[in-house]
C-alpha cells in the first residue's frame, strides 16, 4: 500500500516538474513565440475565404500572387478587385508595375514589393534620389522610362513608407494599390494620402452594407 502511494506521489511530482519546465522555457524564450498578427480596418468577403481555410505561409501567399501577376484576380487595400495603375507611363508606352503590365501586382520574384500606385512629385523624386534611388533617369534595359512630376508609377511599399516618415510621400490610388501594402503601413495612413478617397469610401460603404446584409442571412 505504501509502495502504491509513493509511486502515485512520484508521478504527480514528475507531472509538476514537467509543467514547470514548460513554463520556465516559455519565460526565458526557449519556447517558440506566438506569431504576431496585424489587423486592418478594411472589410471584404475575402474574410469568409480566410475563415474557411488554414493560414498560408508567406511563400504560399507569394505563389498565389504569382498566379494573379497579371493583376486580374488580385486584391487592393480595400478588399476589392485591384484596378490598373498606369499602362502608359509618361507617354512612353511602358506599363508600370514589377511586371510592366500596368498593375501594382506582386509575387515571389518581386522582392521590392512594387505595390503602391502613386502620382510622383518633384519633391518625392528629389527625396528618392537623395536616398540612393534615382527614379528620374531612364533605364531602357529595365523598361524604365524615368519619371517626372505627375507620372503614375507602382512604387515599392517600403520606399513609400520611408518617404511618408520623411514627409515627402506622394499621393496614391487606393483602388490600384495592392493589399500587400498593408504589411508595411496602415489603411488609415494610406487613406490620408489617397487621390481616390471619396470613391474608395463609397466602395467601402457598399462593402459594409453587403456585409451587414450577409450577416443577417447567416
Amino acid at each position: 500500500m505504501k509502495l502504491i502511494a509513493a509511486t502515485g506521489l512520484f508521478v504527480l511530482l514528475l507531472d509538476f516538474l514537467s509543467s514547470w519546465s514548460a513554463v520556465a522555457a516559455f519565460v526565458v524564450g526557449l519556447a517558440p513565440p506566438a506569431r504576431k498578427t496585424t489587423t486592418t480596418t478594411r472589410f471584404s468577403f475575402s474574410v469568409l475565404r480566410l475563415a474557411s481555410s488554414s493560414p498560408n505561409s508567406e511563400e504560399e501567399n507569394d505563389e498565389e500572387d504569382d498566379a494573379v501577376a497579371t493583376g486580374i484576380g488580385a486584391t487592393n487595400v480595400l478588399g476589392t478587385a485591384l484596378k490598373p495603375c498606369c499602362n502608359d507611363v509618361g507617354g512612353s508606352g511602358i506599363g508600370t508595375g514589377f511586371y510592366r503590365n500596368g498593375y501594382c501586382a506582386t509575387g515571389s520574384e518581386d522582392m521590392g514589393r512594387h505595390t503602391v500606385c502613386v502620382q510622383v512629385t518633384d519633391e518625392f523624386l528629389a527625396f528618392s534620389k537623395a536616398v540612393g534611388n534615382d527614379l528620374s533617369t531612364p533605364m531602357p534595359q529595365y523598361l524604365f522610362p524615368g519619371l517626372k512630376e505627375n507620372d503614375i508609377w507602382c512604387l515599392c511599399a517600403e520606399r513609400w513608407v520611408q518617404a511618408y516618415e520623411y514627409g515627402a510621400a506622394p499621393k496614391l490610388m487606393l483602388q490600384s494599390t495592392h493589399e500587400k501594402t498593408l504589411t508595411y503601413t496602415t489603411f488609415e495612413i494610406l487613406r490620408a494620402h489617397a487621390l481616390d478617397g471619396d470613391e474608395a469610401d463609397k466602395s467601402l460603404s457598399d462593402l459594409n452594407e453587403q456585409r451587414d446584409q450577409l450577416n443577417k442571412l447567416l
